[in-house]
């Protein structure tokens, strides 16, 4: 029975749960770290009491819940929106850091620098690398600037006696777009309650795009990374530098 489904086996059939399996796969990436997960268990849980209300014949449980799964895809649409704009803006895209790696890193450098310098002193720092999703409506909260990205213009900013330095400072291929941006705070529930604004604001931006975020602390001084939202802290300067080179050129 083996052999005879083997060799009934077409090439499309092979193409077939291919694309499948990297469909899967880009989507789990896509949500994992994120509150989507949460959603997609609770998903999974009506999916799960919609077949018991049906094997137990349970009417009413079942009229109810088929009206929900009715309208399952708009749910989704209005629960996953964040996750869905992230997903469709990459697709057959380019990387913008592909086409002037040169420039951004140098940027990562200075702000490698930024961030050391800002750690020591325990002032509080927030940076956001744009990538291939457009930060345009961030960058309209804040003050516009075209600067190239420096270790002195970065601490500058972020000093205390700035009027810019309780915001975030955007860049995009290699040079500061803006400064003094409010940037949407996470709602993970998971999320934990001592991370501060500063924090919950890289882990927002980075739920809804592919940015980068680095943050620096101004209780602890810790350095941390920010992706996907996900949050790496406790980093030194050799190590940020190789994460965020090793993320804007993969």
């Amino acid at each position: 029975m083996i052999r005879d489904a083997v060799a009934g086996l077409r090439l499309a059939d092979l193409a077939d749960v291919l694309v499948v399996t990297v469909l899967l796969y880009w989507v789990i990436n896509l949500i994992r770290g994120t509150r989507a997960v949460q959603m997609v268990i609770g998903l999974g849980f009506v999916g799960l009491l919609y077949g018991a209300a049906q094997y137990f014949d349970l009417f009413t449980l079942s009229w109810i819940l088929t009206q929900v799964i009715a309208s399952v895809l708009l749910l989704v649409v209005v629960l996953f929106q964040n996750e869905i704009r992230r997903g469709l803006t990459q697709v057959g895209r380019g990387r913008i850091f592909g086409r002037d790696g040169g420039r951004t890193e140098l940027a990562i450098d200075e702000i490698v620098r930024a961030a050391s310098t800002l750690s020591t002193r325990r002032v509080g720092m927030l940076v956001i690398l744009e990538r291939t999703v457009g930060l345009s409506e961030h960058v309209e909260t804040g003050t516009p600037l075209d600067a190239r990205v420096s270790r002195e213009l970065l601490e500058a900013i972020f000093q205390p006696s700035s009027p810019l330095h309780d915001g975030a400072v955007i860049t995009a291929t290699g040079r500061i777009v803006a400064a003094g941006c409010f940037l949407p705070l996470t709602t993970n529930p998971a999320t934990s309650r001592t991370v501060g604004t500063r924090h919950r604001a890289a882990l927002g931006i980075t739920e809804e795009s592919d940015a980068l975020a680095v943050v620096v602390s101004e209780e602890d001084g810790q350095i941390s990374l920010v992706s996907g939202g996900r949050m790496e802290r406790d980093m030194d300067a050799a190590l940020l530098r190789r994460r965020l080179l090793e993320a804007v050129r993969s």
